[in-house]
């Protein structure tokens, strides 16, 4: 039979790398997880959050879906795993920190201009949360793409000041909210400066990123 590759890196995992992080592992079980950061991003295979942030075990609470994105908060209560995250991570986790991070060659991104196949029905309708950012062009290049994917994670910013428990905590200064544009082949993280209302790269920003207290959208350029 061939060899099985995924049972071989579950026994490395056991046999190496776990006991690298074993006592930390075994303080996270006794004192249980209290991570500053809840980490949305993208699920692209390419975009690795503790790579980006230098973190380890325990210190990110993370969610990943196509596009980044948020859902309304509208009280249509049900199956909602990114906003239900959300709510875990700050009532019950009290993060003080909210990263929104997208990514440069963004597949979902890109769906907002060339669609998804018909069988796709509920992609299709999660890539709505999307299209306000999407411009008026038919066939979008590298820079409108850019553009389309830096205005995503801005108007997610937006959506996460409409959750009641997010706007309270950030406006009692306990809570920040970040926007984040990964380039990967640069190995770049864009930051969002909400009093410009433009990205800029991390190693000439004065802080790592900044969430609106307005709609700042229509100010991406």
């Amino acid at each position: 039979m061939p060899e099985d590759d995924l049972l071989q890196r579950l026994r490395r995992f056991h046999d190496h790398a776990f006991p690298l992080h074993e006592e930390r592992f075994r303080v996270l079980v006794d004192q249980g997880q209290h991570p500053a950061t809840l980490f949305i991003g993208c699920s692209d295979s390419r975009l690795v959050p503790y790579m980006l942030t230098g973190t380890g075990p325990g210190e990110l609470f993370l969610v990943r879906n196509v596009g980044a994105f948020v859902p309304p908060y509208d009280g249509s209560w049900g199956y909602h795993g990114t906003s239900a995250a959300i709510e875990f991570a700050v009532l019950n986790l009290q993060v003080s920190r909210i990263i929104v991070c997208g990514h440069s060659h963004c597949g979902g991104i890109r769906a907002l201009y060339g669609g998804v196949p018909a069988a796709a029905r509920n992609l299709a309708a999660w890539l709505e949360l999307g299209r306000e950012a999407a411009l008026p062009v038919a066939e979008p290049g590298p820079d409108a793409l850019r553009r389309t994917e830096q205005r995503a994670v801005v108007l997610q910013l937006e959506r996460l000041m409409d959750y009641p428990m997010v706007r309270e905590q950030v406006e009692a200064g306990t809570l920040s909210l970040h926007g984040w544009h990964y380039v990967i082949e640069d190995g770049e993280v864009h930051v969002f400066d909400a009093a410009s209302g433009s990205f800029m790269a991390a190693a000439d920003a004065g802080h790592a990123g900044t969430g609106p207290y307005e709609p700042y959208a229509e100010s991406v350029v």
